[in-house]
């Protein structure tokens, strides 16, 4: 059974079926009713087009693509993860792609913002700013056969092939490689996670007796298996965390009760700080307190303003916040390659794409109508 995809003048919309199935027999049929759509003073009309296993192209750097059943993950994780982005690729390889060759993940330094809030009903809201040069932004929904149903974005540029570009792979292969390099999601459950880098020398490179996960094979982890921000902190305790393209880096973690905290690493120690806000330098108390750019302390102090002045925020007031601390505010070559703006209670997920905050992709992570 397909799924439908919707378009708008100004918006889409990941749905089931109009004619009355919202999944197919053979799928999982417990994907949970976690609310529902914002107010109508924010909801556009949609029109509806079929959403398939094939990549659907939305704009010039954005594409979005749907994933059901098994991928893999599990199988990653019983055998002990990987401690590298070069052993989850040896993975990939051997045990998902069926001996594909050439593929490695690689990247550069990147900027990030978040901040987490609650509107007027009581929703909670989660927003994030991916800030790089251009590049590609892949959209997955991804519903396995075990663990919850999410919404996660990946770069593509993150991901090389020797030989052959990443988008000439086959749609499916292209979308089981993407699910194991999220930067951010949010899962049914109402579970947001996003990864923000630090600039700072030090690395996570954990080495105990426990498996192994990267950065972007933690945020799949969470978005799996994890229903609340308790949860994801113990699941995180469960394992050895090492830095993804060698990159210290902090996540960004909210679930749909309005708990919010920055998971930090310091001295290969696990740290978690409670903040509505998270951006590119340290959070934790101690001596690493502050280490970061200027600018993404700059951009904090912007979002902190906002989140004091305002107390409630709607979905349409995170996306300002988000346009306030976007790349255009600051010059520079960089830019704000993809925003979004989370409804964690609904599940409803805007996107804006390269700071144009006058049309959203709208998505549900349940697959649902929103109404």
């Amino acid at each position: 059974m397909k799924k439908a995809f919707c378009i708008p003048a100004s918006a889409l919309l990941i749905t089931a079926m109009l004619a009355g199935c919202v999944r197919s027999e053979d799928r999982r049929d417990h994907i949970s009713d976690i609310g529902t759509a914002s107010g109508p003073e924010e909801t556009e009309p949609f029109q509806y087009m079929e959403l398939t296993d094939e990549i659907l192209l939305l704009a010039d750097g954005l594409s979005a693509v749907r994933h059901t059943g098994d991928y893999g993950f599990d199988l990653f994780t019983e055998r002990g993860g990987g401690s590298s982005d070069a052993e989850v690729v040896s993975f990939l390889t051997e045990y998902v792609l069926s001996g594909a060759e050439g593929l490695r993940f690689e990247g550069n330094p990147f900027g990030c913002s978040t901040l987490s809030v609650q509107n007027a009903k009581g929703d909670s809201l989660f927003g994030r700013n991916f800030d790089w040069n251009p590049c590609h932004a892949m959209i997955v929904w991804n519903v396995p056969d075990n663990g919850y149903a999410s919404v996660s974005t990946v770069n593509t540029d993150f991901i090389g092939m020797s030989g052959i570009g990443f988008s000439s792979l086959p749609a499916e292969t292209q979308a089981l490689v993407a699910l194991y390099a999220p930067l951010d999601g949010m899962n049914e459950m109402g579970l947001a996670v996003s990864v923000n880098m630090i600039r700072d020398r030090d690395d996570i490179e954990q080495n105990t007796d426990k498996p192994d996960l990267t950065t972007t094979t933690a945020v799949r982890l969470l978005l799996d298996k994890a229903a609340s921000v308790e949860e994801a902190i113990e699941l995180l305790r469960q394992y050895d965390m090492h830095a993804s393209f060698g990159y210290m880096v902090h996540f960004a973690v909210a679930d749909r009760d309005g708990n919010s905290v920055a998971v930090e690493y310091i001295d290969n120690e696990m740290v978690v700080v409670q903040t509505q806000a998270v951006t590119n330098f340290y959070l934790a108390e101690g001596e690493k307190h502050g280490i970061g750019t200027q600018q993404s302390h700059d951009r904090y102090e912007l979002l902190m303003n906002r989140i004091n002045a305002s107390g409630r925020m709607e979905m349409n007031d995170v996306r300002d916040a988000l346009d306030s601390v976007s790349k255009d505010n600051f010059g520079g070559s960089d830019s704000t390659e993809w925003s979004i703006v989370m409804n964690q209670s609904s599940g409803e997920i805007r996107y804006y794409h390269r700071e144009n905050y006058t049309e959203p992709y709208v998505f549900s992570v349940k697959g649902g109508r929103i109404t």
